[in-house]
């Protein structure tokens, strides 16, 4: 029969603060029930507890290392795009969160991508028709992707300017007006939206340019390490961006808000707790003490007053603080955004970031091709002349 303890208690056998605990059971690496003496409180499996404090107490044996590199605990990829000091994000050395006071798209691409010149997004031709969104964005590379070249033997510059041509692309395949003008403002206008929202745009998409390695980079330098093409790079990123555990998480904070306007945050609230689950968007593992991201960006704008009381509660009653997925998904919601467009800032902002890997990729004439760990049926022995 299980056993079940309480949550200060798997805490200290775990050495971790509340907020992982929630993350673990939203991951479905813990069970949780209600305290049958007490409803409001809640009880934890100790066999997964145990199991989970084990985990962490793996020695580093090849197995484990071989592991942790690819599920978050070891990074093995050298790389000087973005790092993680004191909280907060950093490319090349320079603070994010500073950065996107007045830097634009534009800027971060320079410096992530080290050109030499100034970066201009202008420059492409849109390939998609229809309705704006991420379906023109995604046939618009896989166009481009089916007839690039191998990033093998060119000159940087040229490299360079085909990104600006990428990154161009997806732009306007979510809606960015033409013009030479920075991207920001020509999504503002092609969103029908003011100057102080494209300021808005400007700061979010300096925030999530990029973001160390994340799936998405990991992705793009794979397929940067083959030589495939720019675009195949970063369809290759984009597509594993789209994922709602990843780049589409804003996906899941809209559906989220849209219940507690319907219902109202205490009744969604009780939803998420009386289950042991945490509501999308909130806490980040590498922001124990808050998203500086998303402080930054909610900051500049007043949300809806339904979703500040429920931010508020979710924040006391859990600890967890909001990610920049709930910021993306606020500042859509409050100044009527398409409904593609948190994605689609997402999408193109990261571009530049995406693009920064594979480029740093290339210096490293390696394959990236990690070695399977066999784990089902031992193969059958082969008798010889069978």
């Amino acid at each position: 029969m299980a056993s079940w303890i309480p949550m200060n208690e798997a805490c200290d056998l775990l050495g971790v603060q509340p907020q992982t605990i929630y993350a673990y059971v939203s991951r479905g690496k813990l069970e949780v029930m209600a305290d049958p003496a007490d409803t409001r409180r809640r009880l934890y499996r100790a066999e997964d507890v145990a199991a989970l404090a084990k985990r962490k107490q793996a020695g580093r044996k090849h197995e484990t290392l071989a592991s942790n590199t690819l599920f978050g605990s070891e990074p093995s990829i050298p790389t000087a795009l973005c790092a993680f000091s004191r909280g907060r994000p950093y490319y090349r050395g320079q603070d994010a969160v500073s950065l996107a006071r007045t830097a634009t798209l534009e800027d971060v691409a320079q410096l992530l991508w080290g050109a030499e010149h100034a970066v201009n997004f202008s420059s492409a031709t849109p390939m998609h028709s229809g309705k704006p969104g991420r379906h023109a964005a995604f046939a618009a590379l896989g166009s481009l992707a089916a007839a690039g070249h191998s990033t093998g033997g060119r000159l940087t510059r040229v490299l360079h300017a085909e990104c600006q041509g990428l990154v161009g692309q997806v732009a306007a395949a979510f809606g960015a007006g033409p013009g030479d003008e920075p991207l920001h403002l020509r999504l503002a206008k092609g969103w029908k939206q003011p100057s102080r929202v494209a300021d808005l745009l400007r700061t979010a998409m300096v925030l999530l340019a990029d973001h160390e390695l994340t799936s998405s980079a990991f992705v793009a330098r794979i397929a940067a390490s083959t030589g495939a093409s720019l675009p195949a790079c970063l369809l290759a990123g984009l597509t594993t961006l789209s994922g709602p555990l990843h780049g589409d998480a804003s996906g899941r904070v809209r559906a989220l808000f849209s219940e507690v306007e319907r219902l109202g945050e205490d009744q969604v609230l009780a939803h998420y707790l009386s289950n042991g689950l945490s509501p999308a968007g909130f806490g980040h593992h590498l922001y124990p003490d808050g998203d500086p991201r998303a402080a930054a960006l909610l900051a500049l704008f007043e949300p809806p007053k339904v979703i500040v009381r429920f931010i508020g509660k979710v924040t006391k009653l859990t600890g967890l603080q909001p990610n920049i997925d709930v910021a993306l998904a606020a500042m859509a919601a409050h100044h009527r955004l398409p409904a593609d467009a948190a994605f689609g800032l997402f999408a193109t902002a990261r571009s530049v970031g995406l693009l920064a890997h594979s480029l740093e990729q290339l210096g490293t004439a390696q394959v990236i091709r990690p070695r399977g760990r066999y784990v089902g049926p031992m193969p059958e022995p082969y008798a010889e002349g069978r």
